[in-house]
Order: C-alpha cells, then sequence, then structure tokens
C-alpha cells in the first residue's frame, strides 16, 4: 500500500503531535513529585513524665504534666494536660510520637488524627553522652 503526499504529510503530522503529547503527559506525570513538599512532622521520644506544680493549684483544676520528649538532638520539656483528667501520660515514657515543632508549641496528633497543641515550657540540647 502506496500513500499519496497527502497521506504522507498527514501521517507525519500525526507522529509528531503524539510525539509531543508524550513529552506533555511525561512532564506532567513528574510533576507531582516535585511539588511535594517537606513533611514537618518529626520522629520524638517521650523521655519522661512528671505532675506539673502550679502556683495557683486548685482541686477544681485538671491535673497537668510536664512532658520531656527529645526531638532531633534538643529535649522540649512542653506542659500536657490530658482530656477528661485521665492519667494515662504517666505510663508513656519510652514511646515516640509524631510532631511538629512550632516556635512555643509543639503539634501532635492522637490515634484518631485529632490534632493537639501543646506550650512548649523549656528546650535544651540533648545529652549525647546518654543517647549513645
Amino acid at each position: 500500500m502506496h500513500l499519496t503526499d497527502g497521506e504522507a504529510a498527514v501521517a507525519g503530522e500525526r507522529s509528531d503531535m503524539l510525539k509531543v503529547i508524550g513529552v506533555i503527559l511525561i512532564c506532567f506525570s513528574t510533576l507531582p513529585a516535585l511539588c511535594q513538599s517537606k513533611s514537618k512532622f518529626q520522629v520524638g521520644t517521650i523521655t519522661a513524665v512528671k505532675p506539673h506544680q502550679s502556683g495557683s493549684a486548685t482541686s477544681s483544676e485538671a491535673p497537668s504534666y510536664e512532658v520531656s520528649l527529645k526531638v532531633g538532638d534538643t529535649v522540649y520539656t512542653v506542659l500536657y494536660t490530658p482530656p477528661l483528667g485521665t492519667s494515662t501520660v504517666n505510663y508513656v515514657a519510652g514511646r515516640e510520637i509524631l510532631v511538629s515543632v512550632g516556635e512555643k508549641t509543639i503539634t501532635y496528633n492522637d490515634i484518631l488524627g485529632n490534632s493537639y497543641e501543646v506550650p512548649i515550657l523549656s528546650r535544651k540540647p540533648a545529652d549525647s553522652k546518654r543517647s549513645k
């Protein structure tokens, strides 16, 4: 089967158009990988929990805890008030959680995906001798 000059030109244009469409599709398929933002959440390890001693403690206040959390090379102490007065936080030392460290707060998600923010009371460099 021989193609006339007109048919050959149409076939050539069609081939060129398919190549252009292929290149565009390849570019679009790599775009999501290039646009993904780096996750701001990091792994933190709860190293200690102790009851918070506030100056104006009354019996009606919910108990609060000072929780030490090691994230990277820094240990943060945060003020945590458990929901509904539960005290399970006393038993979480050694647990790892995903946290997002802000300037004055640390954000974490519970097992249901609810986001919570706790204030940072202090921050200090992690003791490198203990971690080795």
